[in-house]
């Protein structure tokens, strides 16, 4: 019981959505500045497309081949995960979930594109821990809504 804390996470119930959604994980260690990570759902391996509240939990999770923010810290950083402050911000569905396998790979692209645009205007001005790689063409009016959205959160984003 020492170290027993009371803890609290609030979210909406859209957060529970399934579809392509983009994401920015904002973390506050310790010590020394905020770290950045920007994500998506939609699986490559599957036709599923989850909601950012199951991949919250998968980030900071312990399956080594979902826990990738948690490896980030961990593995390249040596910050204990649990010694950090967390914001997630999420936008989305950006796209609906799909039903066929062309659907999915064809929405999964698109959201790339954009998570990658995504990853470099926050890198811009923070430190993104992972590295976005995707050579899908951007869709840029979807893009500019993302940003707006992004925006209100991380006004840097804005361009």
């Amino acid at each position: 019981m020492k170290d027993a804390q009371t803890h609290k996470v609030c979210f909406s119930g859209g957060f529970l959505r399934r579809g392509f959604w983009l994401y920015v994980w904002e973390v506050k260690p310790p010590r020394g500045r905020k770290l950045y990570y920007v994500g998506r759902t939609g699986d490559s391996s599957s036709t599923n497309a989850q909601s950012p509240f199951n991949r919250m939990g998968q980030h900071l999770g312990y399956a080594e081949n979902s826990c990738m923010l948690r490896r980030h810290l961990r593995d390249k950083h040596h910050i204990d995960p649990a010694s950090c402050r967390f914001r997630l911000v999420a936008f989305g569905p950006v796209l609906p979930e799909a039903k066929t396998k062309k659907q999915h790979t064809e929405r999964r692209n698109v959201v790339a594109a954009l998570e990658k645009a995504l990853a470099e205007a926050v890198g811009a001005r923070h430190e993104v821990m992972n590295v976005v790689r995707s050579r899908q063409p951007l869709d840029q009016k979807l893009f500019a809504r993302v940003r707006r959205a992004f925006a209100a959160e991380f006004p840097e984003v804005g361009g």
